[in-house]
């Protein structure tokens, strides 16, 4: 597996997460953005709801320093059973 990556970092990087809508969803998952960007400013979190009212996207502009550090948030994200998708 290669390490490279067409990103020079540092790089403001969006990160978006979609899944089931419930009132909790946005702050936790801004809480685990946080634990892999401490700098992040919850305030530029931005949210859609999905035509049905079913599911929720937050989309969270991070500052990344590193592909490895993009690589934890992502796999903690999508580990979150909460999660349908992240891009």
């Amino acid at each position: 597996m290669s390490d490279e990556t067409l990103l020079q970092f540092p790089v403001d990087f969006p990160v978006k997460i979609m899944g089931e809508r419930r009132d909790d969803f946005a702050q936790t998952m801004v809480e685990l953005v946080l634990h892999h960007a401490p700098d992040f400013r919850p305030e530029t979190v931005e949210m859609r709801t999905s035509r049905s009212g079913t599911y929720l996207s937050v989309t969270c502009v991070v500052r990344a320093t590193s592909k490895a550090q993009l690589d934890a948030l992502y796999r903690e994200i999508t580990a979150h059973p909460w999660v349908k998708m992240a891009l």
